[in-house]
């Protein structure tokens, strides 16, 4: 199969709604944490990030996993339009996890007393970051559009792996990040308001993810048509 600008076109587009509808519905996840969640007895003002940082982590984590997956795909099928995809997931990625690294310092410092502390789950998403930053230092570098596919798809492959090491952190080492009080096999530790105000992080971040990627999936497939047509 191969790409096709009008696709692209209606991608971006069809992503550009998806993206508006997230950006409110992200503006009423703020007012929902801020008005109709109560606060945390211990941290006060500080947990209202819990509304924010763990639904990032989790569309950090969702992206890194698509571009692995589709790398998979394109190692097996060499359709261009996965290579595509695995870049724009990998992209809308490093952009949610610039959103954890920032918003986990300042709940970390309320919380932990420091901004930073290079405990397991910290190290291992430094590590995700700095694989995936030299993924498009790789795709940078690699002129053969091919040849950049390939390579990168192995990389994105052995990022792959890291992702479920990440989230097991917490329960092989010891770790200042808490286990997870939602997902779980017992029955989670929230109250009913702030559960529900946590799990709207996670679809808000779902929308946001799905309407991102679009957008960067249809620029990466105009970018994919323009450079075969100057080849």
């Amino acid at each position: 199969m191969t790409l096709e600008a009008v696709s692209a076109g209606r991608q971006i587009g069809r992503g550009r709604i998806i993206t508006l509808i997230g950006v409110v519905a992200l503006a009423a996840l703020y007012v929902m944490a801020l008005q109709f969640t109560p606060p945390e007895r211990f941290q006060g003002l500080a947990q209202k990030i819990f509304y924010i940082h763990p639904p990032a982590a989790y569309a950090m984590q969702m992206a890194f996993i698509f571009c692995g997956i589709a790398s998979l795909l394109y190692l097996l099928l060499h359709d261009a339009r996965f290579d595509v995809f695995a870049e724009a997931s990998a992209e809308v990625g490093m952009m949610f996890a610039t959103i954890v690294v920032i918003t986990g310092p300042i709940w970390g410092r309320p919380a932990w007393g420091t901004w930073w502390e290079w405990e397991p789950r910290l190290t291992f998403t430094v590590m995700e970051i700095v694989l995936f930053g030299g993924y498009f230092a790789l795709r940078g570098a690699v002129r053969d559009p091919a040849e950049r596919a390939k390579f990168a798809a192995v990389m994105g492959l052995m990022a792959l792996v890291l992702v479920p090491f990440n989230h097991l952190t917490v329960y092989l080492f010891a770790s200042q990040h808490p286990q997870p009080v939602v997902i779980k096999t017992s029955k989670p530790e929230l109250p009913f308001e702030m559960l529900r105000t946590f799990l709207s992080g996670f679809a808000v971040f779902t929308i946001l993810y799905l309407g991102l990627v679009m957008q960067r999936y249809g620029i990466g497939a105009r970018h994919a048509i323009q450079e075969a047509a100057d080849a």
